[in-house]
């Protein structure tokens, strides 16, 4: 069988890394097209790479992971696919002819504001972008950065970027992160992004960016312009899909799977940040673009290339600044009763529907969170532990174990 894998992010990596794991040598050919000039590397830790330098935790499975798979790759991005001739065509103009396909594209930073195409705005959703213009900060040709947007890679650039030395302002059009934490919640990381030399301008939101060829300010709604060496746009991902236009495939926002991850066509198959799947709590359908789900998903369809009937649970909406060193951890959605605990400089909330836990959102203190996470999962009924649940010391103590395993 030759299996095509159009990314190398950490889902098409899992794709490789799971098939080998159950096939012996020679049962499967597996052709990788990824158009960056680095090895497959993990997404989260790009700004821990760049102020530190450490390549350990940014090439997670090792620089040369592609050759002990025994992957071909192909340096070039895909431009078109015809599913039912079963070829991609690359930009090079080579044709890669395949059995199986999977699509881990993901997606890139995106904006709907006008000016957005002007040059000089920056996506720093790649290693490859994001290199380009921390290089461009150490030789100190730029000295100050515009953030528009300040949701989870908003804050993530803001806090890199001052770290390296620039003068970094973020507007935004609500509080901070409100994809993810409600304000209050919100306010614990505006306060870390101030703490560290952030100036954040919220409920300013941005109009445009201005320019004849290259950006040279954004308008704020107020009508102030604001300018800066460096301009990110911010406000949200979308998944990489233009090559698939004229291929029949179906796709809304993200390439549509069952839950098997297979695409309309039984051939192809679709993971990561460009993968509209199943919300595991909510069961609504939208691309959850973090890594955790990246991985699953590209075990998941490994083993349905080889047969097996992997049901995909679902993905889940989480993020985490912990390794920005910003304590905080978010998960699943705020709906139902809030429990709440708020001690110097510690914020714990859970919360509660019909005796489950529907989401939870922690700062300053975020022991615990593995826990929640897995008894939000499993629907434990949480309903007898009171406001014991918000100890930090809950994750350790027998109470949560019996929680875990549904026992009072």
């Amino acid at each position: 069988m030759r299996v095509l894998i159009l990314g190398a992010g950490p889902a098409g990596l899992t794709v490789a890394e799971r098939l080998r794991e159950l096939t012996v040598s020679g049962d499967v050919d597996i052709e990788m097209v990824c158009d960056e000039p680095f090895p497959p590397y993990s997404p989260p830790a790009m700004a821990d790479f760049f102020l530190t330098g450490r390549e350990s935790p940014l090439y997670w499975k090792g620089k040369d992971v592609l050759e002990r798979l025994g992957v071909t790759l192909h340096r070039a991005p895909c431009r078109a696919l015809d599913p039912a001739a079963k070829r991609a065509e690359l930009t090079t103009g080579e044709t890669v002819i395949y059995d199986r396909l999977v699509i881990t594209t993901g997606s890139r930073l995106h904006t709907e504001l006008p000016g957005v195409d002007l040059a000089g705005v920056h996506d720093f959703k790649s290693l490859r972008t994001a290199t380009a213009l921390v290089e461009r900060a150490r030789r100190g040709e730029v000295t100050s950065a515009l953030i528009v947007g300040a949701g989870f890679i908003g804050v993530e650039v803001a806090l890199l970027l001052s770290d390296l030395g620039l003068d970094v302002t973020m507007v935004s059009r609500r509080w901070v992160m409100p994809r993810g934490l409600d304000p209050e919640t919100g306010d614990f990381v505006l306060a870390a992004l101030q703490g560290r030399g952030v100036s954040v301008r919220m409920y300013q939101p941005a109009e445009a960016f201005e320019g004849e060829v290259e950006v040279e300010a954004v308008r704020l709604a107020g009508g102030e312009r604001l300018r800066a060496d460096v301009y990110v746009a911010a406000t949200g991902v979308k998944p990489n899909v233009e090559c698939l236009a004229g291929s029949g495939l179906a796709s809304d926002w993200g390439v549509t799977v069952d839950d098997g991850l297979c695409t309309s066509d039984p051939d192809v198959y679709a993971a990561g940040d460009v993968a509209e799947t199943r919300d595991r709590l909510t069961g609504e359908r939208y691309v959850h673009a973090i890594f955790p789900n990246a991985v699953n998903q590209g075990r998941v369809v490994a083993e349905h290339l080889l047969g097996c009937d992997t049901v995909y649970e679902g993905a889940e909406a989480m993020n985490s600044l912990r390794h920005l060193g910003v304590p905080v951890v978010a998960a699943g959605i705020p709906t139902g009763e809030e429990l709440r605990l708020s001690d110097d400089g510690v914020l714990r909330k859970l919360f509660i529907e019909d005796g489950q836990i529907t989401g939870f959102q922690l700062a300053g203190d975020i022991r615990g969170a593995g826990v929640y996470r897995r008894l939000m999962l499993s629907h434990a009924d949480v309903r007898g532990y009171g406001t014991h649940l918000l100890e930090p010391t809950f994750g350790a103590g027998s109470i949560a174990m019996r929680a875990v395993a549904g026992v009072g």
